[in-house]
């Protein structure tokens, strides 16, 4: 997550200088090729089953392919900080997606964490007039990825039974890469070879490929084999905070009222949709004098 975090204020570097499409691109292909040294060094090549390979399509399909546009795009027209905000919903929204697909029941809380995290994000992304403050078509290709990533999550806990976390990121950013190469030929070729790379824009794609694409993917998948979708999507709270204290010394982003507020009210939304008993709210109310005291 702390990766992650620090991926938004990468991106937002990197767009300086090239399109989305290319930097997911070459986001993958640098990875896939970090990924692929990794398994030689470390780790045994594994084979792939013949009735595997689709679900690596599918799953590539949904992440990098469909993920990164939503996100990049997103990212492309708002802040870092909403963005990541946005993205930190996700444990709010997989309660739902597990209510129509797996019946599983929605809690009083949930609905309320859901509600208030909601509202948090309003507060954030509407000024005192209501007028939005941020692209709208940047606020749908965010909400677009969150739905998306919640469907991968399901569908990579199914590969991590099988195959390692190297294997299962590094085939998943090779097909990305193939996913998007036409595009990138079709639409930002001549634009790439228009651009004159320099530090700031070779240091941050490196960045986004070695800790985003491959050790933070690598860490999620680990994760999910361990804990579970939901636990290990809660996790995912903490991206905002790290993406904002970044945003704000790397990038100068300036923080207004509304943003923190809202920031807090989605994150508090975010853990009450995790909390299903009176009993936890306790115990995490009682650790959190215990920290008070001793501080």
């Amino acid at each position: 997550m702390l990766f992650w975090g620090m991926s938004f204020v990468w991106t937002t570097i990197v767009f300086k200088y090239y399109q989305p499409i290319t930097t997911i691109f070459f986001r993958l292909v640098l990875s896939s090729i970090i990924l692929f040294i990794g398994i030689k060094i470390f780790t045994k090549r594994e084979k792939i089953q013949v009735g595997d390979y689709k679900w690596f399509l599918i799953s590539a399909l949904l992440n990098p392919f469909l993920y990164f546009l939503g996100e990049s795009y997103g990212l492309k027209f708002s802040s870092s900080t909403i963005s990541a905000v946005i993205i930190s919903t996700i444990p709010v929204f997989t309660p739902i997606l597990a209510y129509y697909s797996l019946k599983e029941r929605l809690s009083k809380l949930n609905i309320v964490g859901l509600t208030v995290s909601f509202l948090g994000i309003i507060l954030m992304l509407v000024n005192k007039d209501f007028s939005l403050n941020t692209s709208p078509l940047g606020v749908l290709c965010l909400f677009s990825a969150v739905i998306i990533a919640i469907g991968y999550s399901i569908l990579l806990k199914k590969l991590t039974l099988k195959y390692s976390a190297f294997t299962i990121i590094a085939v998943q950013n090779l097909i990305g890469a193939i996913y998007f190469l036409p595009l990138f030929l079709i639409f930002d070729f001549n634009h790439f070879i228009s651009i004159t790379p320099n530090y700031e824009l070779i240091s941050s794609l490196i960045q986004l490929s070695f800790f985003a694409s491959s050790l933070a993917y690598v860490f999620y998948t680990i994760a999910i084999r361990e804990l579970g979708v939901s636990k290990t999507n809660i996790l995912t709270n903490f991206i905002p905070i790290f993406t904002a204290v970044f945003s704000y010394y790397v990038l100068s982003e300036y923080f207004n009222i509304n943003k923190i507020l809202g920031m807090v009210i989605v994150i508090t939304g975010v853990f009450l949709s995790q909390v299903d008993k009176k009993s936890q709210i306790i115990n995490f109310y009682r650790f959190f004098l215990r920290f008070k005291n001793k501080s």
